[in-house]
């Protein structure tokens, strides 16, 4: 096989965990281009549990984020605090709100959110490593939440929420605007970006971004 990328999951489900679709394309864009996908999570519970199919929280349901990513993984699932940035050669990070829940809580307190201490222990790792990190959807938050308070400044997608954008700057990110199909490209920090389903209306127009993002990540590798 070619390059070892870390895929972080974040659960199973838009809702409370990984986005299904975006995890499944950068694992298949990823095999398609011959690369080893070793996917990861946390071994944490889920901030809470949503219902798919009515959009509502199950009160008094937990998941557990390593158990419900192993979903996605087909049980083929590392635990996060055992994965070192000596053991990969990129990491993609996809979206959902499990990204900005469980990985980070952005969702609950947005421009002062902070990131899961393994998240920012490997992210910081692989950057100091210069190895290239990609962000989808809303993990760009992680990035922002990972590198807050450092020199780093990282140039991210996050769609067109001008709310969204606001509080990325003022974690000390810089947003900027691209169209679901187009990458951001940070080449002095090495972290690839993409809408995703921030703007995306079917899974083809994901797909096109995140495809791109996978061949670039995988450009940085080499």
């Amino acid at each position: 096989m070619g390059a070892k990328v870390g895929v972080v999951l974040s659960g199973c489900g838009v809702s409370d965990g990984a986005e299904i679709h975006e995890s499944v394309i950068t694992l298949l864009a990823l095999d398609r281009a011959g690369a080893q996908a070793i996917c990861m999570a946390p071994d944490i519970a889920q901030l809470h549990v949503v219902n798919h199919a009515t959009g509502e929280v199950a009160q008094g349901a937990t998941r557990n984020v390593l158990e419900e990513s192993a979903r996605i993984a087909r049980g083929q699932i590392r635990n996060m605090r055992d994965v070192r940035a000596e053991d990969i050669d990129a990491l993609i990070l996809p979206g959902g709100y499990g990204a900005a829940k469980n990985l980070c809580d952005f969702a609950t307190k947005g421009a002062n959110a902070v990131a899961h201490a393994e998240i920012t222990r490997l992210v910081r790792a692989m950057h100091a490593a210069g190895k290239p990190v990609g962000f989808i959807c809303i993990a760009p938050a992680i990035a922002a939440a990972a590198f807050r308070g450092t020199p780093v400044h990282p140039r991210l997608t996050i769609g067109t929420d001008a709310e969204t954008s606001a509080a990325l700057e003022r974690m000390g990110a810089r947003p900027v605007s691209h169209e679901v199909d187009e990458i951001e490209v940070d080449d002095e920090n090495r972290i690839v970006s993409t809408p995703a389903y921030m703007l995306a209306g079917r899974i083809s127009e994901a797909a096109a971004g995140i495809e791109k993002l996978v061949a670039k990540v995988l450009e940085l590798a080499r």
